[in-house]
């Protein structure tokens, strides 16, 4: 049986390079041989033990690579094309994605719905921080990357590109609107990206680092407030002359910055929440405005399959987003544990690493 390698959870606090079979391949499946791949903050989450999944699982969920083998009834892919698939991997035919909502494609079944249930990769089934990775259900999720791109142009797509922009659609930022992004990750850049792309007019990022507010920046953003310097709420509102923001995006995952982005609203504004929370959230009843504010607040997983993907490669390929910037380092497979090691502590500047094999 042919072996590869692969990033490997065994337990809280330990995710390792160990060694596992090469997956086997279904008829609606294919076979990618990964080429370039990274590490999220949701695989941070997992690291620490505040997101479960099962131990031995193969970590990652943010493919680049070529197709190795092909299912006996894909049809419409070759193998050896270069392609990308999405961190969430709708089947294209359950309930939820029938209805638009690929992210939440649970089990159509009477044990009931799995929240997060499109999220396969590095959660349910082994992902792509390996040599190879099967993506299931193939022509759904599937989708070629164009010969003039390099992988780490199209390496944002999978997720953090998805992800952001989706905080921009999911706050239905209008042409001339003002937004806020709350942490000025990977995600956030990103949602400052797409903020930029679907018209707002001015666009406020909040962080600390000097790395990362220089490329938001770069990006689009228009004001960037140092959270240690400066009160975020009250800059946010001189800037807005007291009117607030219309959409808040927040991208950390925090109590803080969940009730900063909800104080910084118009009235009738909307909360984007990106970030992955690891405790019970309070809504606190003055910004809320006791219920009555006509306030919104919508939260998003990841829109993936590959129209999704074709879609954000169009941006990448038409020049409208360039996203290089925020890969700062490169890593290969075998040093996958020190690249967790940098990312997990935010050491020399790191906003994303590209891993490859």
């Amino acid at each position: 049986m042919q072996k590869m390698k692969a990033a490997i959870f065994v337990e809280k606090g330990r995710i390792v390079l160990g060694e596992k079979p090469v997956p086997e391949i279904g008829p609606l499946d294919a076979l990618i041989r990964i080429t370039t791949t990274t590490i999220c903050g949701t695989d941070i989450h997992i690291l620490k033990g505040e997101y479960p999944v099962e131990r031995g699982l193969t970590i990652g969920h943010e493919p680049v690579g070529i197709i190795e083998k092909l299912g006996s009834a894909v049809r419409g892919y070759r193998e050896g094309q270069r392609v990308i698939a999405g961190a969430i991997t709708p089947s294209g035919y359950s309930y939820a994605s029938l209805c638009g909502c690929g992210s939440q494609d649970g089990p159509d079944t009477q044990s009931g719905f799995k929240p997060m249930g499109g999220w396969k990769f590095g959660n349910t089934i082994d992902g792509c921080q390996a040599e190879y990775v099967c993506v299931n259900d193939a022509m759904a999720n599937l989708s070629p990357v164009p010969d003039h791109l390099t992988d780490e142009q199209v390496l944002m797509c999978p997720d953090i590109m998805s992800t952001g922009f989706s905080g921009a659609e999911s706050g239905n930022v209008k042409i001339g609107d003002i937004v806020v992004v709350f942490a000025l990750g990977p995600i956030g850049l990103c949602a400052v990206a797409g903020a930029k792309l679907m018209g707002a007019s001015v666009i406020i990022g909040v962080d600390t680092l000097p790395e990362r507010m220089a490329v938001a920046r770069k990006l689009g953003a228009d004001h960037v407030i140092d959270f240690k310097k400066d009160n975020p709420v009250e800059k946010i509102m001189a800037i807005t002359n007291q009117r607030g923001v219309d959409v808040a995006i927040e991208a950390l995952g925090t109590q803080g910055t969940f009730e900063s982005a909800l104080q910084v609203l118009r009235p009738g504004g909307t909360l984007s929440s990106l970030g992955v929370y690891s405790r019970d959230l309070r809504i606190p009843l003055g910004p809320f405005v006791s219920g009555l504010g006509d306030l919104k607040i919508v939260t998003t997983l990841c829109p993936g399959g590959k129209e999704r993907m074709r879609r954000l490669l169009s941006i990448v390929g038409s020049g409208r987003a360039d996203l290089r910037p925020l890969v700062t380092h490169h890593f290969s497979l075998d040093r996958i544990e020190e690249a967790y090691d940098m990312f997990a502590h935010q050491r020399d500047g790191v906003l994303k690493v590209a891993i490859k094999p």
